[in-house]
Formats: C-alpha cells, structure tokens, sequence
C-alpha cells in the first residue's frame, strides 16, 4: 500500500520545490524559495526524430475511468479536476509535480529550468526550453505546428483577465500580477503590454508582483496556466473549447459526453525520466513495475481514452470487465468486497492478487455553503433580518449529522473535521473544537425558536445538485435531517442539473442559495481552502458563498504574502475560526479514497491537486488481467 498524501506531516518546507541534488549542492541561500535562483535548475530537454506512428492493431491503449467530465476543454474553463485531466495532458505549463513525490514537489516542466528571483521577491525571471512546438493544425499556416514562445505563455495569462474569453482562473493572479487589472480595464488589448507580465525575449518571461506571492509556481501547474496558441483561439472561437490546439503529450482526436480519445502527440520533446529523482520510494512504489520506465521519455502509450461514467456502479462494472477501463476510484458500496479492513485501509487477498491499489486521503475536502447574497439566509438590508439569518444558518449546521453523512456515502473512512483548513496540510488543527460538526436537533430547535423562525415563516431552501441516485440520496437525507429540527419538508426543494459542468456554471452565476460541493487543492497550503471564503473572490470566482467581511479580507490579504511560520499558521487558524463562527458553511469531510488498476497498467495514478498530471508517464504491458496492447 502506497502510503496517502496524508500519512506523512508536511514541514513547511516542503511547500517549497525540491531540487535535484545537484541543485541542490549549489544552494545556499537563507530562505527555502530562494534557492530557486538561476544556475541551479539544468534543462534535460533533448531533440530527437519522432517515434513511429503505431498501426491501430498494435496501439498501446490505456483506458482511465473518471466520475465526470469536463464542460470545455479550453484552459480558461479549466475548473474542475475533470477539465484539468485534459488541460495538462493537451497542453504545457511552466511547472509541474514530481511524478512520484509525496510530499508534493515542484518541478519545471516547459521551465528550462528555477526561475531567477529578485531579492525583494517581486520579480521572477524565467526561461523556457527551446524547440518546443505546437501539435500540428489548421488553425496554422500549411496546418505545421509552429514553436512555442514566451509570448504565448503571456498572451495565455491575459485571456483570464479578457472579458471576451469568460475565464475563470482569472482568481490565481488578480491583485497579484502588476498591470492586469489596468490592461483589462484599458480594454484588454493584446497587443498591448501589461507592466507586470512581459516576454524579454523569444525564450524569456519575466513576471512582476505586486506583493510576494509563495504560491506562484505553484499557480504555474494548473490547466488555468496551460499554454495555447493565439491563432487557435481566433481560428476556432467558440469551438475552441471542444477543439485543444497544444505542445503536450497528447493531442485530442476526439471528443464527446461518454469519452475523450487523445492520441500520443509525435513532436512531444524527448525527456528520459528519471524515477529517483521524480521521487520513487521503492518501499512504497515497488511492487508497481514503474522502474520499467526508467530511462524512457513519455508519453509510453500511443493512446489515452478518458471515460466519463457517472454512476458508480456503471464505472464499477467496467473496470471489472477486465477490458474496458483500467483504472477506478473504488465506489463506496464496493468497498466491502474490495477491504478486508477499513482502519488500517487493507485489501483482500483476491483483491491483491487480480489488481494494484491503495488507498489515502483526499487532497481537498467536501462541503455545503450558505450563498449569502440571498437575503432569505445571508446579508440582509434589515438588520434584524440578517441576524436571525444568521441564527438560521447556524440551527441547519447543528442539524447537519457528519458522521452519518461519512457512514451512507463516504464508506465510514473518511475524516470529518472541523472548518475549511483541510487534514493533509501543515496548518490542520488536530486539536480544534468538534462542536461545528457534533450534531444537536435540541440545539438546533432552541436557536430557531429563540429567533422568531417557525414553519410558516422558513424560507425556501433550494437545493441544486447534479441529477444521480446518489446525489439525490444525499438530497433526501439532509431534508430528512431538516426536518427533524422543524423545517418543512416541503421547503427543502431540490433541483438537479444534467451535468456536473451545468451546476458549476449555477454557482459561478450565483443562481443558488445553497452550494454543495468538493473542493480539491490546487497546490498544498491551506491558502488554497482559505480563499474560498475571501470577499474579492465572490461569483463569478472561487467565493460561491460570497461571503464578505472586512476582518477576514484583511487577515487573508496580510496571510496571502507570508512565508510559511508559526505567525502564519495563527493566521490561518484564526481565518478558519471567523468562519465556523459566522456559520458560513457546513463543513466537512475529507474523503479517504481507495484506487485500483489493472495489473498491465505500470502506473502511480493520482487525482488530486493538478488532477491526472501523472497520465503521460502510465505504460501497459504485455500481461494478463484485461490489458490491452
């Protein structure tokens, strides 16, 4: 069993990239992230003739099973795991992880290499490789992929923050980035410069800060940053989300609401991988063949098909067919037939002997948030009124029963915490008061009838979710919960939405009084939860809560420049508290997740913080048990 991203505390270092040694050996600097300055980092890029084009009967096909699907391929749209397993995969970023490190580790990808960094943190210079190209298409002159440069990468910044593109990563660098908010406001005009955000030259990028930012690189590995080409945006337009145009390790072939089919990209630079230095720990990766790829340059498979089941048991049924997917997410009504125990996470024996797996914690958590622009629970022009809001929201909290919760749908092996700090970063509170996730119906009836709250007066709670039996089972038992400290059932009404991509789109517009959610990390530092519930991100950004308070705002902004310290953690913490108090959302569980894989597939699969960024590097080989060569 490998161990989770959980099983290991993560020093505050560790927030920071971690350098090959001989980095490493020409490091001296006093702080962590100043190691990352020129000279350190070395470029394993290498040319070479594209491999031979495969026959369709001897592909190399991997299937992988996902739960969802992406509602636009285009970076900009990239704001879910399920868009970023296409993102990452079609198109470059400047940084990545470290296969196989957990911790998480940064590295550079399309980087040649650290970036040079001022001393007063503000400025980052950085290289990329050369000779890096772009899949050949239309959208280029004789359809010939031309070469990646630096002002591609700026151009692909900017569209975040163009009106014309609807983007929504715009959140990462608002604020933080010098001159974006200028450009936008002078009219997005890409020919024209924005002060913070330049290329120097035809290999060099440099970006200025308005304040230190620790979580820059970090923002660098996110399908929001993935790299397109400006000819493909105008050539395509609108259909540009279902029609990716990048340099990374596949090319999209085809595309639909069942499946994506991307192909092995021939012009993909050639880059061995070393497995060491990626983070192989052969005492806890061993037995998974991945030092078949050592020495080797991805993509090792000529095709990847990403399958979108929705139901658990569908997905389920496929990968146990033995030759459709090959990988899943174990669903929580196999877990009895797949665990011989469920603390420790163990397998059975037949489970072993047929597939791969382990099993951790999510990096990420699940929760419910109160949208308190509606001023039938949240921010009111009658004062009175949005006090006895706020009682309300707190009576819902109290009704809601966590552990319950975790046994029908999470297997009973997932963590139920406290706040939106979540358990795998360093600034979790083990010891913090469990009173917001203890149940109290008594509680709960006393705060509603203390405030002048009865059955006539409850407002309507529509509860939006996606159209699954699980989710509406989810639905059906938290009105039942309601109901028991006095809500009208009928006051608990539910709309289901057909795709995941359609109810994010609700709560971006800000049509529902009650979002229900997971939230995965985008990098690992509880800055990434604790901007969730910061005013300036409010819809269509990350604050489906819209949620707005000055003392908080200001907490997060002091937070948001700081090294990782024992201050900042008191911070943090602090920020975490103001929002259980102000009973903002219901919250939460983190869930344990059990993965399996078919024998032939030599891979470490993986689906959290830059979800499916391990896809180039998955191998089949030449076994039994459902592969495919």
């Amino acid at each position: 069993m490998v161990p989770g991203y959980h099983r290991r505390p993560m020093p505050a270092a560790a927030l920071w990239p971690r350098r090959p040694p001989a980095a490493r050996a020409c490091a001296v600097a006093a702080l962590a992230w100043l190691l990352l300055a020129s000279g350190c980092g070395r470029d394993t890029s290498s040319s070479g003739p594209p491999a031979e084009v495969p026959t369709a009967a001897s592909m190399k096909i991997y299937r992988h099973g996902l739960d969802q699907g992406p509602s636009s391929l285009d970076p900009a749209q990239s704001a879910n795991i399920y868009a970023n397993h296409v993102a990452i995969n079609a198109y470059d970023t400047l940084f990545s992880y470290q296969y196989l490190a957990r911790p998480y580790q940064l590295k550079p990808n399309l980087a040649a290499g650290w970036p040079e960094i001022s001393a007063d943190l503000l400025e980052y210079t950085i290289h990329i490789k050369q000779g890096v190209h772009f899949v050949d298409d239309p959208a280029f002159p004789d359809g010939i992929g031309r070469e990646l440069t630096a002002e591609d990468f700026v151009y692909s910044i900017k569209r975040h923050f163009d009106p014309a593109t609807r983007a929504q990563g715009a959140w990462l660098w608002q604020g933080r980035i010098a001159g974006l908010e200028e450009w936008k406001a002078a009219g997005a005009d890409h020919a024209k410069e924005a002060e913070g955000l330049v290329a120097l030259d035809r290999y060099t990028i440099r970006i200025r800060l308005t304040q230190p930012y620790p979580q820059l690189l970090d923002t660098l590995t996110q399908g929001y940053s993935a790299i397109v080409p400006r000819e493909a945006v105008a050539y395509y337009g609108r259909e540009f989300a279902v029609h990716p145009v990048g340099s990374g390790p596949f090319r999209v072939v085809s595309y639909d609401t069942a499946r994506i089919v991307m192909d092995r990209n021939p012009k993909y630079r050639q880059e061995p991988v070393d497995i060491w230095e990626e983070g192989y720990d052969p005492a806890t990766q061993g037995e998974f063949g991945l030092e078949r790829i050592q020495g080797r340059s991805p993509p090792f498979i000529d095709r990847l098909e990403i399958h979108f089941i929705n139901e658990s048991s569908a997905r389920w049924n496929s990968f146990a067919k033995g030759d459709e997917v090959q990988y899943v997410t174990v669903p929580n009504e196999q877990l009895d037939r797949v665990l011989a125990t469920r603390d420790p996470v163990t397998f059975r024996q037949e489970i072993s002997d047929r597939y791969f797996g382990y099993a951790g914690l999510e990096a990420g958590f699940v929760f419910m948030a109160f949208n308190l622009s509606y001023p039938e629970f949240g921010y009111n022009p009658d004062p009175e009124r949005e006090r006895r809001n706020k009682a309300l929201r707190c009576a819902i909290i109290k009704a809601f029963d966590w552990p319950a919760r975790n046994e029908s749908f999470y297997g009973g092996i997932g963590a139920v915490f406290p706040g939106i700090i979540v358990p795998v970063v360093p600034e979790f509170d083990p010891d913090m008061s469990r009173e917001s996730v203890t149940r109290d119906v008594g509680g709960a009836r006393r705060l509603l009838g203390d405030n002048g709250w009865n059955a006539e007066n409850l407002p309507v709670l529509t509860y939006g979710t996606t159209a699954t039996v699980l989710n509406r089972l989810m639905y059906e038992q938290f009105r039942a919960w309601l109901k028991e400290i006095g809500y009208p059932p009928e006051k608990v009404v539910l709309k289901p939405y057909a795709t995941f991509g359609d109810i994010s789109r609700a709560w971006k517009e800000s049509e529902l009084p009650w979002v229900s959610k997971g939230w995965g990390l985008d990098y690992p530092d509880a800055e990434n939860t604790l901007q969730l519930f910061y005013g300036p991100n409010g819809s269509p950004g990350s604050n489906d809560a819209n949620y707005k308070n000055p003392e908080y705002d200001a907490l997060f902004r002091q937070a948001k420049v700081m090294l990782p310290s024992p201050e900042r953690t008191a911070i943090y913490q602090r920020l975490n508290q103001m929002v259980i108090d102000d009973c903002v959302a219901v919250t939460g569980v983190t869930r344990t997740r059990v993965h399996l894989w078919h024998k032939n597939v030599i891979a470490l699969p993986d689906r959290e913080i830059v979800g499916g960024f391990f896809l180039k590097y998955v191998d089949v080989a030449d076994v039994p048990n459902g592969g495919e060569r």
